[in-house]
């Protein structure tokens, strides 16, 4: 028997709206086609409403690959223990990334922002040179030559991102956009710090899930919320209709280092089919397609097998927080 007799027909792939959902959809169509020609299996994409629609969904059969965010997988997990994490994120080089806290109200700056962008330095978030970080910064791309400020393809410079020094104390008071509730970056992380901080959320500052980080990013720049999260640096999302989002909307702190988001899938599929997958996206992130479309739904530039113990560390920063999976 050929075991590729054993391989599923269809598969559903599962995405979270870490973009606007609509714009979503259209990006990783092209993900979907190539992934239905190269294994000769048929892949359609569906965007959930929100993490933990694609946790019920990956749960109960009706999807079988899914994109999560490093809690979110932990809570499928956790909820569906058949579901195996099998595809940890690169992005430049790291496995590795952060919440980011941003604001449009220069007065919690210690110091004016400058160009530049936020990395732990021995565990303290610490300015440095934009080219200098893991994660790609708004106003710059990858020429010829390596990094370069960017520019859209009319000619309109896009701004290079601020940044600045603040502690989170100043967050007391203010109107905070959130992404989800189960988001790592865009709220478990954050939430956390906070709490170790002695500030009660609840009670400390008015707040609002979003349920995207391009919302978060979007309700700051328009001046709906004075702070938001969101993973670093998803101002870049938004910079072809506001090239100056870099400058109006500025980072001024990080969380502690996170591991990156993943693909997960149901154990029960036959292990030459997931490792077919693992080869085909590999592939995929190797064409000038792939690098585009994969920069523009999730800022991935390489992959790697993901191992359970990875996902440590988020566990017990929920267990921290108290959050549960009810």
């Amino acid at each position: 028997m050929d075991p590729m007799d054993a391989w599923p027909e269809s598969v559903i792939f599962g995405f979270i709206p870490s973009e606007r959902g609509e714009e979503l959809v259209n990006d990783i169509q092209p993900f979907m086609d190539y992934m239905t020609a190269e294994l000769g299996v048929e892949f359609e994409g569906r965007v959930t409403a929100d993490y933990n629609g694609l946790v019920v969904a990956m749960g109960t059969g009706q999807a079988d690959f899914g994109a999560f965010g490093p809690f979110g997988y932990v809570q499928a997990k956790d909820q569906f223990p058949d579901i195996e994490v099998m595809i940890q994120s690169i992005r430049f080089g790291s496995d590795l990334y952060h919440g980011q806290w941003f604001t449009n109200d220069p007065s919690i700056c210690e110091s004016d922002p400058v160009v530049g962008a936020i990395e732990n330095v021995d565990g303290t978030p610490t300015i440095l040179d934009p080219t200098e970080v893991k994660a790609l910064q708004v106003g710059w791309t990858f020429g010829d030559a390596g990094l370069e400020p960017e520019f859209l393809d009319d000619g309109t410079a896009v701004d290079p991102g601020l940044a600045c020094n603040a502690s989170l104390e100043s967050v007391r008071g203010k109107k905070i956009a959130f992404t989800s509730a189960t988001s790592t970056s865009g709220a478990v992380f954050p939430q956390l710090q906070l709490l170790n901080l002695g500030i009660d959320i609840e009670n400390d500052l008015e707040y609002s899930y979003l349920e995207s980080h391009d919302n978060a990013v979007a309700a700051v720049y328009n001046g709906d919320f004075d702070i938001g999260l969101s993973f670093d640096d998803a101002r870049r999302n938004l910079r072809r209709d506001n090239p100056d989002v870099g400058s109006k909307v500025f980072v001024f702190n990080i969380t502690d280092d996170i591991p990156n988001d993943v693909v997960a899938v149901r154990g029960e599929l036959p292990q030459d089919f997931k490792d077919a997958v693992f080869n085909a996206i590999e592939k995929f992130l190797e064409t000038e397609e792939g690098e585009a479309i994969f920069d523009e739904i999730y800022g991935w530039t390489d992959i790697r097998r993901a191992s359970e113990s990875d996902f440590d560390v988020v566990r017990e920063a929920a267990e921290k927080l108290g959050v549960t999976n009810d």
